[in-house]
């Protein structure tokens, strides 16, 4: 692409109340689109966590240990939960005048043994060309050796990254960057990442917690691309390039 797309992850516990049943933080969700709106050269790709709406499906139908016969109800029921948080995030973007779309990886991605193989991207840079804000979500999808499981939104920002050859990719949390015993890491790298003691979050959450995003930033970082994890107070600063004061991971 001929200017530089910004990828920005806005995890579950962000846009919603991650400890609670399918609670949509409203209010978070119309600040963080007026800051957008205020930047309207960017060219962005978002993508949001599941957060309470979706893990807890998923969770209930088992759907990350394979989809059957038996639970294969799950599959409609888990979508519909990460796609009504999807139509909530667009539509507090298109309010504050961002011309915004929802993508929905049950329909764009395939995954084998839980893992995203491939994504169709070609529509999501033809977007971003004409100024439109693609929002893609954790997500079920079709599994070659599952039947289906569920990718996260940390998975698909990965796979972006490198198919729209990003510029900067960054994660909005609620913490303040990667924490080590309560203090924030600085920066993560492949060689230092043995020697820090992470958890992962107390919610329910079917794809990994911080662990899985350090796992498939590593991985991007890898790929020769950095990346950024940083409070949501911070956004501002991610997207205008200043310091968030969060946590870098590189090669």
């Amino acid at each position: 692409m001929d200017k530089k797309v910004i990828l920005l992850k806005l995890g579950g516990s962000v846009v919603t109340d991650k400890a609670g049943t399918g609670a949509i933080e409203y209010a978070r969700l119309a600040t963080l689109a007026g800051v957008i709106a205020a930047r309207p050269d960017l060219r962005l790709v978002l993508v949001h966590g599941a957060g309470s709406c979706g893990h807890p499906e998923a969770k209930k139908y088992q759907i990350q240990e394979g989809v059957g016969p038996g639970n294969k109800t799950g599959i409609a029921v888990t979508h519909e939960a990460v796609a009504s948080l999807n139509r909530a995030v667009v539509a507090a973007l298109r309010e504050h005048g961002v011309d915004a779309i929802g993508v929905h990886p049950l329909a764009a991605c395939r995954a084998e043994s839980g893992q995203l193989i491939s994504c169709e991207c070609i529509p999501i840079a033809q977007l971003v060309r004409l100024g439109v804000t693609p929002v893609l979500h954790g997500d079920v999808v079709m599994d070659a050796r599952r039947g289906a499981c569920i990718i996260s939104g940390d998975q698909i920002i990965r796979y972006l990254a490198l198919a729209l050859d990003a510029g900067r990719v960054g994660l909005a949390t609620d913490v303040p960057g990667v924490l080590d015993r309560g203090a924030v890491v600085p920066e993560i790298t492949r060689d230092s990442v043995g020697r820090l003691s992470i958890g992962c979050s107390g919610n329910t959450d079917v794809t990994g917690g911080m662990k899985g995003k350090i796992t498939e930033l590593l991985a991007l970082a890898e790929a020769g691309v950095e990346s950024h994890i940083f409070h949501i107070s911070h956004i501002e600063d991610f997207l205008d390039g200043k310091d968030h004061g969060g946590t870098i991971v590189r090669r």
